[in-house]
């Protein structure tokens, strides 16, 4: 059976697999406007959640290639504001392997919704880095720096905090001209909810009481941040993987180390490890597989790396179906 006939035919969302350029399968699906009936099209720009720390991961490794930071520089060195409670001396190393322990505004251990975070801060605020400090600033250290690994969305705010007192841009700015522009990812960015160009997939939500759906534009970030909200296409997550690996944005042995384990304990063995903005999957059988991921309201999306043979596959709903069961026929047929 192939990967044609193991997809669900229910998927609502672009899947697409190459393998050493070549398309190996392609699939659009859905509706990018529910109610007008608009398909989504290879051209669609999803909304892809927490994958957008892939880019802020790369755009560090840049300024460390560069000697304009360094890993072991620490929040005190680089940022100039209030720290409160959080430990000034923790590293760019520990905030990029999510092993900093400084507080995280959405907590995944123990919030479950995130939409939760907007019932006394309005989602409407947050526009840059900086909106989203009130959330976590004042709260005291989640485990001492170093200790152990926890995925943490506030750590990858400040790594953007980060790039823009190095850089003097905005973020979003940096990572467009030092990467997307360097991939030709022409349709990638980090757009407004109010302000959506052309194209933009509209994210919705199953509301069991009406039996209908609803937008999530009352449920994220009105703008991406550090710690995700990038829109992507498809072909986007492609080229951004060939330039990755081809050494175009950070040196090969950068990027090794970036596809490499550096934090984590693999107790979960399909979440497996993390390296620098990315997972890493154990592969008794070759080299690891690599992995970057988000899920918010209504937005699901994972993207793989195998190097045993050259095989990238991208998976994105703007219903929040589930990627990850795809993503495991995905392995079962082509791996």
């Amino acid at each position: 059976m192939g990967i044609k006939e193991m997809t669900d035919v229910n998927f609502r969302g672009n899947i697409y697999i190459v393998q050493n350029g070549k398309v190996l399968y392609e699939r659009e699906n859905g509706f990018a406007d529910f109610p007008n009936k608009i398909s989504n099209t290879i051209e669609t720009k999803f909304a892809s959640a927490s994958a957008g720390k892939v880019f802020v991961a790369v755009g560090i490794l840049q300024l460390i290639e560069q000697e304009r930071i360094r890993f072991d520089d620490t929040l005190g060195m680089l940022l100039d504001i209030s720290f409160y409670n959080i430990d000034k001396d923790i590293t760019v190393k520990q905030l990029l392997n999510h092993t900093s322990g400084v507080p995280d505004y959405f907590d995944e251990s123990v919030m479950d919704k995130y939409e939760e975070l907007w019932i006394d801060y309005p989602n409407y605020k947050i526009r840059h880095n900086n909106d989203l400090l009130p959330l976590f600033i004042n709260k005291p250290m989640m485990y001492s720096k170093g200790e152990k690994f926890q995925y943490n969305n506030s750590g990858y705010v400040l790594l953007a905090m980060i790039i823009e007192k190095v850089t003097g841009m905005y973020f979003d700015q940096y990572l467009k001209e030092n990467i997307f522009d360097i991939c030709g990812m022409k349709s990638a960015g980090y757009y407004e909810l109010d302000k959506l160009p052309a194209k933009c997939a509209n994210n919705y939500i199953y509301c069991a009481n009406t039996n209908g759906y609803r937008t999530n534009i009352f449920s994220v970030d009105v703008k991406g941040t550090g710690a995700g909200g990038a829109f992507i296409t498809v072909k986007d997550i492609i080229s951004f993987w060939a330039n990755l690996l081809e050494g175009n944005l950070i040196s090969k042995e950068f990027v090794s180390d970036m596809l490499s384990k550096q934090s984590g304990d693999g107790v979960d063995k399909e979440e497996g490890y993390y390296g620098y903005g990315v997972w890493i999957i154990d592969n008794p059988n070759g080299k690891n597989f690599a992995y970057f991921q988000g899920c918010d309201p209504g937005v699901s999306f994972i993207s793989e790396y195998n190097p045993n043979n050259g095989i990238i596959s991208v998976l994105v709903s703007n219903y929040g179906d589930n990627v990850w069961k795809e993503m495991r026929k995905i392995r079962k047929v082509l791996y």
